[in-house]
């Protein structure tokens, strides 16, 4: 009845999941559609070894501040693609190792990033069942108090209040998962993408 009630919330928030992603059976406390992939790779996104030495000081200080604006959200990747085209005017003999090695400096911050938001969405979930356990419990002694003779009836309304504001935030808390299940994802999504744009701005 518990999880029936966590996830059954969870599954009306979430109606427009990342097909790629299946529900994980491995984590039964997981509350998101999208599979639980806690670790992405970067030879998954990155075609090409990467070397993580420093990067030549020519290009160092440019290439860290390129980094750090593709690593933010609210840089588009319209922008991303123009913020890149302007390193390459600027630095037309970086070579496709360079590039990787900024690549796995985006990646690195973006995906300890994205670890930490699903411990987050992890400990959410254990919120909400704690939640739940409190809204049965609830349930239970309020079904003693009404068999009882006589009901007490302030203890019943009180029951009733604290019951039914506890699951008005259960309710709303499940539907704000609709943006936080997806953001992962997303995080994902972005670094596929920062990764072709720099692949397509390599000079031939």
């Amino acid at each position: 009845m518990i999880r029936s009630r966590i996830f059954s919330l969870c599954l009306v928030a979430l109606t427009a999941p990342a097909p790629a992603y299946a529900a994980n059976p491995g984590d039964p406390t997981w509350p998101c559609v999208q599979r639980k992939v806690e670790t992405l790779s970067p030879g998954l996104m990155w075609p090409h070894p990467i070397n993580e030495a420093p990067l030549r000081e020519a290009i160092a200080a440019d290439a860290a501040d390129l980094a750090a604006k593709l690593e933010q959200r609210r840089v588009d990747l319209d922008e991303a693609k123009t913020l890149i085209a302007q390193f390459v005017t600027e630095h037309p003999d970086v070579t496709q190792a360079e590039m990787g090695q900024m690549f796995l400096h985006i990646f690195d911050r973006i995906n300890r990033d994205r670890r930490a938001l699903i411990a987050g969405i992890g400990k959410y979930a254990q919120k909400q069942i704690a939640l739940s356990d409190r809204i049965d419990e609830a349930r239970i002694s309020m079904n003693d108090l009404t068999a009882a003779t006589p009901p007490d009836r302030d203890a019943i309304n009180s029951l009733q209040q604290q019951i039914a504001w506890d699951e008005r935030v259960f309710q709303d808390r499940s539907r704000s998962l609709t943006y936080v299940c997806e953001t992962p994802v997303l995080l994902e999504q972005r670094l596929y993408a920062i990764a072709q744009l720099l692949l397509s701005e390599v000079p031939q």
